[in-house]
Formats: C-alpha cells, structure tokens, sequence
C-alpha cells in the first residue's frame, strides 16, 4: 500500500482520541485523511461498538472514497467498508465504515438521536462549510456534551481555522489540533497577462494546446462550473485529442457510477478530464501533473423566490484556487493554467461563505425542530445563521403545514411567539430527502392519487429546465410549465433517453436522465394508496394543487397587457407584493390566477425585474380548501362619489390577492353597519353641517344660543359649537346610508332637540326669536355675532312705544333699525324715547312730503300704530 503524508500522524490520532471526545485535524489535499483516517481507527478497534460514519460533502467523493478503502482492505465495495447516500447505498450488516452524504447524517440524527450502533463520526471537508455539515456539528456537540460523552469525533479538513471548531466542540476546554505536513511537489502556476474576452471552451481548447506544445507528461485535470461547460469544453478539444491521442473524460456528480470510474482510474493513455469542482477536494486522481484552471464554480445558492437551491456562476475564492492548484503536484513538479489574471486573484475573498450565511433554512430548519430543538435562535450553532432568515423559514414551513405555533406563541414573550411545533403532515415531509417544497406537492399528490406523477414534478422542479432553447415553443397552450416539462419528460422516456433523439427533442439528455432518476427514486417512497382521479381532466387538477401546495407564498394574477395582439409583457401581480413578468416561453395563458414556480432577477436596460420561468395555473376555490387560515374575509365601507352614498364591499383576499368582491347590504346594528355609519359621518363632516339644512333657521337659532351664553353665563347654557354639531351630525347618520337621506332627517330639528324643554323655554326668555309691537306686529330679532340683537321695522310699528325692547332679562338694548315705507332704516338706535324726541319731528316732516298717504301724528307716543302683521 502507498504511503501518504496523513499515515506517520495517525497513531497520535488515534492516541488523542482515545483520550478525548473530539479532534480537529487538518491535512492539505492528497494527505490522504479521507482514507487512511477511517482506516486506521478501524485497525485500531474504534468501530468495535459500533459504525464509524464518515461525512461527505458529495455523493462523488462518498462513493469512491468508500471503493478505495475496500480496495485496500482487499474487499468489495458493501462489505466492511460501505456507503450510504440519497436513493443509492451498497452496505450489509458486516459494514464497519459508512461513508455517507450529509443529509444522511441529519436524518439519521433524527431517527435515532443518541446514533445507537455508531462510536465514531468523521466530518471530512469541513471547510467547505456546508449548511448540513454545521448543522450536523452542532447535534453532535449536542451529543458529546449529553447523552453520547463515549462518541468520538473527527472534523477533518484542508483549509480550516482550527481554532473556533476546537473550542466549539470542547466547551470549557478547547478538543486537540492535529496537523498533517502534505507532501507537495512545486506547481509552477501561471495567470494571464490580460483577460481574455473569447468563450470559456476556447479559452480551454488553447490551455491544452499550450501544455502540448510545452510537453506534457501526465494527465491534464481541467476544473470547469458545470456539465454544460464541461461538454463544450469536450467538443472545443475534440480535433486536439484526435491528434494527440488523448482521452476526453468527464467528472460531475450527475454521471453514473462507471463514468465516475472511468475519469478516476488509471488508462492506457493520457487523459484531459474535465470536471467541476468535485476534484478540488476528496477526490483523488492519481497522474494529474498539470491542471487548468477556469477560476469559476457554480455556488450553492437559493432562489429568493421559489426558496429552492439553486446554483449560480461565481468566481472560486482564494481557498479553493490553491486547493486546484495543489492538484498538479501530489507526485511530482507541476503546473497550473490559470484562465484569469494575477489581479483578479489577489481581489477574491480567502475563503468562500460559509452556506449557514446564504443558503435556505427551511430544510434544515425543519430537521432542527424535529430533532426536538424548540428554539432555533438559542441553539448550539458554530456560526448563527441570519435571524431573519431563520424567521423567514420558520414562515414557510407553517404556510406548507409542517410546523403549527403552539399556544404559548400567543403569550407576550417575543422568544414564546416562535415556538413551534412539527405537524403530522412535517412529519411525512421528512420521510423525502428533498426541500419542504418538494415534500409539501409530493405528499398532496400522494392524498390526491397521483403520487408518480407528483414525484416527477418535485423531480422536475429541484431540476433546472430539462429542456435547451432550441426545444421551447412560444407558441404552445397549457396549464403549467411543470406539467408541459412532464409531458417532455415523458416523451423523452419514450426515447429511451437517447442522446441524439433528446438533442433533436431540444431536451437536455443529461438533467433529463438525472430527473428520471430521482423521480423513480421518489416514486419508490411515495404512498400509492389512494384512488386515482377519474378523468384526465381531473388528474390534471390534482396534479396543478400539487404544485400549488408547495408554493403556497406565490400566488399571482396574471394581468393581461394593453396590446392583446401578443403574450409578451404578461405580468403577474403578486399576493405577497410586487409584479414579475411572465417568460415569453411559458405555456401558461388564458387563466387568471397563477403560482409562480421558478422566477429569476434579470438586469435589462440597468433596471432588475423578475421574470417567472415557470407558472401554473390555478383556481381561487383550491386557495379556500388549502389554505382556509389564509383567508382573509373583510367588508368596507366606501363612498361611491357620484351617488353620494355609502356602500359596503365585501372581499376574500389571500394575502394581498383580492380573489372575490361584492356590494352587500348592511343590517342595522351589526358591527358592519356601524363601519358604514362611521364612513357616512366622516363624509358629512367634510362636505359640512350646511349641506342638510334648509334656509338660515338653523344658523338664526344658533346665534340665539351664542347670545344667551355670552350674556348670560350664569345660566351655564350649553355650548353648541362645530364639536357639538358634529356629534349630532353623526348620531344622524345612525341608520342612513346615504347624503339624500341626511337631508330629509331635518339636522336642524335634530339640533335644536340637544336642549331639553327647560332650556329651549329659558332661551326663549334670554333671546327670544320675536318682539312683539304696540299694534301687535311680531318682528324677529337679529342676533349677529359678537354684536348687539337688532330688531328692523316700519317707524309706524314703534307708535306708542315709549321705550326700545331689551333682552338678556334686561340687561341688552336692542338695536332699532327704524324704516321708511320703502324699509330703509331712516334712524338707527337703542333710545327709542330720545329718538322722538329730538329726532322724530324732523323726520316726520321729510316723511309726509316723500309719503303723503301715510300718517305722520306729530305725537308718536299717543298714536296708534298698525295692527296685525307677519313677523319681519
């Protein structure tokens, strides 16, 4: 067996961790950790208790690292040494070491909290810092500090700041740090001297044509974002290969097993293989004494829309360039190629995020509370995830079902009002290794009969499009998206997934083959038991409330555009806020309401919109049978202008969706009538008091009640200011619904009802409306604001009066407009008596000359006016 640089520290391992609950090891790529660790605590008996678990970040690495121990051990893989990952394992009951995925771990975690039958767990690659890798380093800190203090542990890693795991997992004191020296040749690593602006697989095709001129010795390992890159890259090298004898292989995590096999192993002549970044680390590819660097991987992200993860284009951090570099170098002196410049190196961060701070939460955020962790914002975590993202995932999955508040959310502690439970339907939803999402359709197509096809949309849905763009139609009709990709899907299963006939299809062969797979895989798990629909009609439905189920936060209208002559510019106007707008190849037309599954930020122009890639259609009636808690049932008052009345409008609405409105009545004294009320007394107080009086009475009246307060305020008569007149005003609109029917409710009458009879008797004395005269005509009095009351008549009227009238109980003189016959005042005066005497003669003189036929005695006091008469 070949010595590695990891073997001469293994014995002190294995010393320290007999000593102690946990190590940290770090040890540079090609030191061998991932094999020999797990080996070594095999010979010396840590797995006589139980399994050693060895946790990988991907199913690549798990499987072939598991291969090459049994290889070493003169076994086949499923023996003594196994592995175990989502929908693939090769283990027995003889099987001591168990290589295996990180979602393994946590749902093994779940199962079985104290891990009965494992006495050690070796995290491998721990740098990379995987969402479920923390989460499984924090349950076992869990562990070691409780109800497993005989577990031991082994984070491993190439690039790790030791210091901060040592001390997570050691509590009051930090756990031992192991070191490994690598055994690194020199790699000679080269940048560009300028970028170069040619596409990524011509750049590839000159790299290798390069080390050929250079003469290569060894084999070539080129590290590319993605299996897309990764066949151009093929296809650019083709002519190359041919003339040079070369092998063209390619690695990712979407090949099968014998593909893998095929890039990996030794061959009989030189290989180029093309991989992503599955290379950088774990696996191990003997004969690689020059690698060519792209400087680019696809980073495990998620869509903040349709909160699935997804993988976006971005440049590798410092960290992993190194780790690429250090590929060239394991047996002897090597190169690297990099396709990028010196200065676009030294402005990478040193090390990538670590997944807690960037990914989605919902799955493991469902994992954490099944595991009976209450309250996530106290739990043991290496590094805290965003609180806001853990709250914006605890959302979601009580929107899906999984999670219910218990009812001491309702209590006034902020840290209560998060406390949460797994429901029976979260519970089901755990039994698939896929995001919430996916679970939440699988399992409402499993209640609805149509659990095949129900896997195969959550397959298709945690799948980037199946189809290339030369296989979409803009032309085409239909419901959904996912269902049109599943007919598709279909299609090509008809084909037998042959490359050509896919390609000719316009289907991707590749992300076709693996969607097949996972959806066969899901089917395997999914219950069957329930009727199917009768009709392909409803089949269809229940597969488009499946979809709805999983994104229940991204229901839409769909808003028809202006010019009807096309589709393009759909937008959809979404419940939760905000517009988006449907893609030109969506199917989905004709409907009203939509989910949007897949929607993407593009930058056009310099302004960011969202476009939904992938919609499907549904009806208001399946939000009311789904998500009855969601529904939100409201009537209001509005005013309706024109008729100046108003009326009560009833809405269903989902979030900020109206689904249905309707005018309704309002019965008297139920709470929606008093809301109609309250509207029509706001109005009429804007429009003002005026509107619903007839003439001037009211205002006359009015100034009454001014007069005698201020005259009199021993009186305490009570203020009927704007304040008052508006609370009359409302206590009107008590009953009415509209401005016709205020008016004919007579305000003033209303009004004047505020005074009781004692007090409407008493204003009469203080300021009475009318003044009796000698002949026994009634004239009004005037009682105008901040001046005396006045009283205008015909001078005759006043014959035989003495003295003017006084008011306020004697204490205000009203002031006489006397008139001429033609109602001019001739004389104005509060001393009648005065008047006749020093005034009247003369006037009187004037006045028989102007108007002969009226009588002038020359005796005012003595003569008897005119009788009878309205008030004036």
């Amino acid at each position: 067996m070949l010595a590695l640089p990891i073997d001469p520290l293994l014995p002190e391992l294995c010393s320290r961790l007999r000593a102690s609950s946990a190590v940290v090891l770090e040890a540079p790529p090609g030191a061998g950790k991932t094999t020999r660790v797990p080996r070594a605590l095999l010979d010396e008996g840590f797995a006589a208790q139980g399994e050693i678990l060895v946790l990988e970040p991907r199913r690549i690495a798990a499987r072939l690292s598991a291969r090459r121990v049994a290889e070493e051990l003169g076994e086949e893989v499923g023996r003594r040494v196994g592995y175990t990952m989502r929908f693939e394992e090769a283990a027995g009951p003889e099987t001591r070491i168990r290589f295996i995925t990180e979602g393994v771990l946590t749902r093994r975690l779940l199962a079985d909290p104290t891990l009965r039958g494992v006495s050690a767990v070796l995290l491998d690659e721990f740098h990379e810092r995987h969402l479920a890798g923390d989460v499984a380093l924090a349950l076992l800190q869990r562990l070691l500090g409780g109800a497993r203090p005989d577990l031991k542990v082994v984070v491993m890693s190439a690039t790790l700041d030791a210091g901060p795991i040592a001390a997570f997992l050691g509590g009051s004191a930090p756990v031992p740090i192991l070191r490994a020296e690598g055994r690194m040749f020199e790699v000679t690593i080269e940048h560009l001297p300028r970028p170069d602006e040619r596409p990524l697989e011509s750049q590839i095709a000159s790299a290798v044509r390069q080390l050929l001129q250079d003469g290569l010795e060894g084999d070539v390992l080129v590290f590319l974002p993605g299996a897309a890159e990764i066949r151009r890259a093929m296809e650019a090298c083709g002519n190359l290969a041919r003339s040079a004898d070369l092998l063209l292989v390619p690695l990712h995590g979407t090949l099968g097993p014998a593909e893998q096999d095929r890039a990996v192993r030794p061959a009989d002549r030189r290989k180029i293989i093309f991989s992503t970044n599955v290379a950088e680390t774990s696996v191990t590819i003997d004969g690689v004494t020059a690698v060519i660097d792209s400087g680019l991987a696809r980073v495990a992200a998620h869509s903040p829309w349709s909160g699935l993860p997804t993988l976006r284009l971005a440049p590798v951090s410092k960290a992993s360039a190194t780790q690429r570099a250090g590929r060239a170098g394991r047996t002897r002196p090597g190169r690297c190629l990099r396709l990028y410049t010196r200065t676009d190196f030294a402005g990478r961060p040193d090390h990538d995020a670590p997944e807690v701070r960037r990914a989605d939460l919902a799955e493991a955020v469902l994992d954490l509370h099944a595991a009976g962790v209450d309250d996530l914002s106290r739990f043991g975590w290496l590094e805290a995830p965003p609180p806001a993202a853990v709250i914006a995932a605890e959302d979601l999955l009580v929107r899906l079902g999984a999670l219910v508040r218990t009812p001491a959310a309702a209590s006034s502690d902020p840290a209560s009002q998060r406390r949460l439970q797994v429901t029976a339907t979260g519970r089901r939803m755990l039994h698939f290794p896929t995001h919430p999402r996916l679970s939440r359709m699988i399992l409402e197509a499993e209640r609805r009969g149509v659990a095949a096809d129900g896997c195969a949309l959550a397959a298709l849905a945690g799948e980037r499009e199946i189809q290339t763009s030369s296989g979409r139609r803009t032309d085409a009709r239909g419901s959904s998206d996912l269902i049109a990709a599943l007919d598709r899907l279909d299609e090509a299963a008809a084909a037998r997934f042959d490359h050509d006939r896919l390609r000719w299809m316009g289907v991707d062969p590749l992300r076709a083959t693996a969607v097949d797979r996972t959806r066969k895989q899901l089917a395997r798990m999914a219950d069957r038991r329930a009727a199917a629909p009768g009709s392909p009609e409803a089949h269809e439905e229940a597969l488009l409330i499946a979809i709805l189920a999983g994104f229940p936060d991204r229901v839409g209208r769909l808003r028809r555009p202006q010019n009807a002559t096309g589709r393009a510019g759909r937008e959809v106007v979404l419940a939760a806020g905000g517009t988006a707008v449907l893609a030109e190849s969506s199917v989905v037309d004709g409907v009203e309401l939509v989910v949007a599954v897949d929607v993407e930020e593009r930058s056009e122009g310099g302004r960011a919109r969202a476009v939904v890639r992938s919609a499907s259609a549904i009806q208001a009636d399946w939000l009311l049978d789904l998500f009855t808690d969601a529904i939100v049932d409201t009537a209001e008052a509005v005013w309706v202008e024109s008729a100046e009345r108003v009326e009560v409008l009833r809405r269903l609405s989902y979030d900020g969706l109206v689904l249905e409105e309707s005018r309704m009545a309002a019965a008297d004294g139920t709470p929606l009538a008093a809301t109609a009320e309250s509207a029509l007394a706001t109005r009429a107080k804007l429009r003002g008091w005026r509107t619903f009086t007839k003439g001037d009475d009211l205002d006359r009246w009015l100034a009454r009640v001014a007069f005698a307060r201020s005259s009199c305020p021993e009186l305490a008569l009570p203020a009927l200011g704007d304040t008052e007149l508006d609370a009359t005003l409302e206590d009107l609109c008590v009953g009415r619904r509209s401005f016709a029917e205020l008016r004919e409710a007579d305000f003033a009458t209303a009004v004047r009802a505020t005074l009781d009879p004692a007090t409407r008797r008493l204003l009469e004395e203080v300021a009475p409306e009318t003044i009796t005269l000698p002949g026994g005509r009634r004239a009004k009095l005037e009682y105008p604001p901040g001046a005396p009351p006045s009283l205008a008549s015909r001078l005759q009227d006043f014959f035989g009066m003495a003295d003017g009238p006084v008011v306020a109980r004697g204490r205000v003189p009203v002031v006489l407009h006397l008139c001429a016959p033609n109602q001019r005042p001739v004389q104005v005066t509060t001393d009648l008596r005065g008047f006749w005497a020093r005034h009247y003669p003369a006037v009187a003189k004037e006045l028989r000359r102007k108007y002969p036929r009226h009588a002038w005695p020359d005796d005012p006091l003595t003569a008897r006016p005119p009788t009878g008469g309205r008030p004036r």
